[in-house]
């Protein structure tokens, strides 16, 4: 169940990005931000699904290190340096989480 719902909130968070849906600002085609929702929602939808799910979880980790560090750290010392200020817990988590996912892969109820 852990893998199917973070997958799924995973996308959604792409979703927003993509079509503006809930959000302030869409991001133009093609930038970092819009590439970076595409694979959001990609691999959520793999992770949730459970298809190819050690590569999917791979590159969503990677891609929410890549948003963390870039986006709420951005290798600031000091107050910035915690991510309860810098408001990147959620980042954080779903890096570790999906690094998880990995190397676990996806469980029984997997598709593939």
């Amino acid at each position: 169940m852990l893998r199917i719902v973070s997958g799924l909130l995973f996308s959604f968070h792409g979703i927003q990005k993509i079509f503006g849906f809930h959000a302030k600002l869409q991001p133009p085609f093609g930038s970092q931000v819009w590439i970076g929702g595409v694979l959001e929602i990609v691999c959520g939808w793999c992770i949730a699904l459970g298809i190819y799910t050690r590569l999917a979880a791979f590159i969503a980790s990677g891609t929410m290190a890549v948003a963390y560090t870039q986006f709420h750290w951005k290798l600031e010392l000091g107050e910035r340096f915690w991510p309860a200020v810098n408001q990147g817990e959620l980042a954080l988590l779903y890096a570790f989480l999906f690094l998880f996912m990995a190397c676990r892969g996806g469980g029984k109820w997997a598709l593939r």
